[in-house]
């Protein structure tokens, strides 16, 4: 069974992806680009403190190369 997604913002999300060795790159409109060394590209949706839908943090996950557990840990 697969493990439920963990309800966060924007904030704690850029958060767990700067711990992960994203860089913040650059930003169009309400969404930063993150980027990593070996060329991964993150992009985050800013919502002032509204909850990440679940398939937006799923398709960030995703790009990242993360997985739910680890991202829950680099939450910590």
């Amino acid at each position: 069974m697969k493990q439920r997604l963990p309800r966060v913002t924007a904030a704690q999300t850029i958060r767990a992806v700067e711990k992960a060795g994203f860089i913040f790159s650059r930003q169009s409109g309400s969404h930063r680009i993150y980027k990593s060394n070996d060329g991964r590209r993150v992009t985050v949706p800013i919502h002032a403190g509204r909850i990440l839908h679940p398939k937006i943090l799923q398709n960030i996950l995703r790009d990242a190369e993360l997985t739910s557990e680890e991202f829950e840990r680099l939450m910590k």
